[in-house]
């Protein structure tokens, strides 16, 4: 039995994404914010698949010292359950937010929460992922076209945008997946960045207002259902000797030009910089 990891599987997305994998036979953890959302969304899956092997793990993903206790938690949980492998990482949480906010270690919040989150669970979970030869799924979007990184304000403190701040969070998801590649595609593990399009869910009226929430109210009724979303996560999870970087739609796609080997390796040392990590284990 193969098994799964997801964050945001509360709602959206990553719940979707949780129940397509769960009808495929895998064993599924997923990572919500709280308590009781985690409690409402296993309850819901449970209802629908009884007899599934499946575990929520409550967790605020703006928080690095809790992404390390999530770590060490599901490397705890996946020891019994499938002897320490771990065939997919999905980091699907996100966030959008209409004001410059920063969190508790000081970061942009959407930076925070949309990259380094990710960065910082994938390599807790890298010794789980290299007994697997897994694979590491991040929820990109092509809104990461046509933008760039402030490399001299990652932060953006010198003058925030809600638009630009999610972009950038976006095409740091696709250099994440590149230098992830980069390092370790020799071993047998391999990252990928899926679009899942516009997708009718709420992540754009979660802690924002005014013309954000407004716009995002609009947009999201043209937007494909979550269950369709998910296909393409179950595609890329399950393709034999995939390889492309970015998918969509079930499909390969093209990145924009920025997502390139340069600023890939730019991004990961800053990472590592961010998440307090000086070792080389898992890195270069």
């Amino acid at each position: 039995m193969k098994t799964i990891v997801v964050t945001g599987a509360t709602s959206g997305i990553g719940y979707a994404v949780c129940r397509a994998f769960l009808k495929e036979g895998w064993t599924v953890l997923g990572v919500g914010r709280s308590d009781a959302t985690c409690a409402d969304a296993e309850g819901r899956l449970r209802a629908e698949y009884p007899d599934a092997e499946l575990q929520f793990f409550p967790c605020d993903l703006a928080k690095q010292a809790d992404i390390l206790r999530l770590g060490k938690a599901l490397l705890e949980a996946l020891d019994p359950l499938c002897d320490g492998r771990l065939d997919v990482l999905v980091n699907n949480a996100g966030c959008v937010r209409s004001y410059y906010t920063t969190t508790e270690d000081g970061y942009e919040t959407v930076f925070a929460v949309n990259h380094l989150a990710a960065f910082l669970l994938t390599r807790q979970l890298m010794p789980a992922l290299r007994k697997a030869k897994g694979r590491v799924l991040v929820t990109a979007s092509g809104s990461h076209k046509l933008t760039r990184v402030r490399w001299d304000d990652v932060m953006l403190r010198g003058g925030y945008r809600p638009l630009f701040a999610y972009k950038q969070s976006k095409l740091c998801n696709l250099l994440f997946a590149l230098g992830f590649n980069r390092r370790f595609a020799g071993e047998g593990l391999r990252c990928y960045g899926i679009d899942p399009g516009l997708v009718n869910t709420g992540i754009g009226e979660k802690n924002t207002s005014g013309i954000v929430r407004l716009v995002w109210h609009i947009r999201r009724n043209s937007g494909v259902s979550a269950d369709e979303a998910a296909k393409t996560y179950v595609y890329a999870a399950t393709l034999p000797g995939a390889q492309a970087l970015y998918y969509g739609q079930c499909k390969s796609q093209r990145t924009a030009p920025q997502v390139n080997e340069p600023n890939a390796r730019r991004l990961w040392k800053l990472s590592e910089q961010l998440c307090g990590i000086t070792d080389a284990k898992g890195g270069e």
